[in-house]
C-alpha cells in the first residue's frame, strides 16, 4: 500500500483530520493570542490575524468532529475541503493582490500555510473521492 493510499483510507483519513485540526488550533491560538506582535513581524493587520483566528476555529470544530467518526460523513468533508481550498486562495491573494504588504518573513508565512493546507486539503479531496468510488463498487 503506498503512503497516498494509506493516507485516503478511512483510517489513514482520520489522522490526516486530527493534523487539520491540531495544526489549526495551533495556528487560532498564535492568531488570537498574538495578534499584535505578529502584525509587526509579518506585515499583515492585526485585525486580519485576530479575525483568522476566530474562523480557524470553526474549522478545527469541524476537522475535529470529522475526526471523530468512524467514517466521516461526505457532506462535512466536502465543506472541510472546500474550507481548505477557500484558505489556501486567500493567503495566495494576500501575498500577490498587491493590497497589503506583508514583510519577507509574512511572505514566508502565508506561502507555508498555502502549501501546509493545500497538502491537507488534497489528501482529503483524494479520500472523498475515494469514499465515492468505494460506494458506487
Amino acid at each position: 500500500m503506498s503512503l497516498i493510499d494509506h493516507l485516503t483510507s478511512t483510517a489513514g483519513l482520520r489522522r490526516v483530520l486530527w493534523a487539520d485540526a491540531l495544526s489549526g488550533s495551533a495556528t487560532a491560538a498564535l492568531h488570537l493570542a498574538l495578534a499584535a506582535p505578529l502584525a509587526a513581524w509579518l506585515g499583515l493587520p492585526a485585525g486580519l490575524l485576530h479575525a483568522s483566528g476566530f474562523v480557524l476555529l470553526l474549522f478545527v470544530a469541524l476537522a475535529g468532529s470529522l475526526a471523530l467518526q468512524v467514517t466521516p460523513s461526505r457532506a462535512g468533508l466536502r465543506a472541510l475541503v472546500l474550507g481548505n481550498f477557500v484558505w489556501v486562495v486567500a493567503c495566495v491573494a494576500l501575498l500577490l493582490g498587491g493590497a497589503l504588504s506583508p514583510t519577507p518573513w509574512g511572505q514566508a508565512y502565508l506561502v507555508v500555510q498555502a502549501l501546509a493546507v493545500l497538502v491537507l486539503a488534497e489528501l482529503q479531496w483524494m479520500a472523498l473521492r475515494r469514499q465515492r468510488s468505494l460506494a458506487m463498487a
